[in-house]
C-alpha cells in the first residue's frame, strides 16, 4: 500500500465514522461515545499526513504511533456500539 493510499482510507475512515456517528440515539450515552469516536476516529487521517511530513526518522515514528493509539481508542468505540 502506497501512501497515498493509506491516507485516502484514513480520509475514508473519517467519513465512515460521522455516519455512524450521525445514527446513534440521541441519549447521553449516544452523545457520550459519538463524541469520542468522532475525536479519535477522525483525527488519525491529519496526524497520518503531518507524519509524511516529519522532520526525523523519530518524529514520523512518533506521529504514526498517535495515529494507531487513536485507531485502537476508535476500534474501542465501535465495539462497544455493535
Amino acid at each position: 500500500m502506497t501512501s497515498d493510499e493509506l491516507a485516502e482510507r484514513l480520509i475514508n475512515f473519517a467519513a465512515r465514522v460521522g455516519k455512524v456517528v450521525d445514527a446513534l440515539p440521541d441519549t447521553r450515552m449516544g452523545r457520550h461515545v459519538g463524541a469520542q469516536l468522532v475525536r479519535s476516529g477522525t483525527s488519525p487521517a491529519p496526524n497520518y499526513e503531518e507524519a509524511c511530513a516529519a522532520e526525523s526518522r523519530a518524529d514520523f515514528a512518533h506521529k504514526l504511533s498517535i495515529c494507531l493509539k487513536e485507531l485502537r481508542e476508535s476500534r474501542s468505540w465501535i465495539r462497544l456500539i455493535i
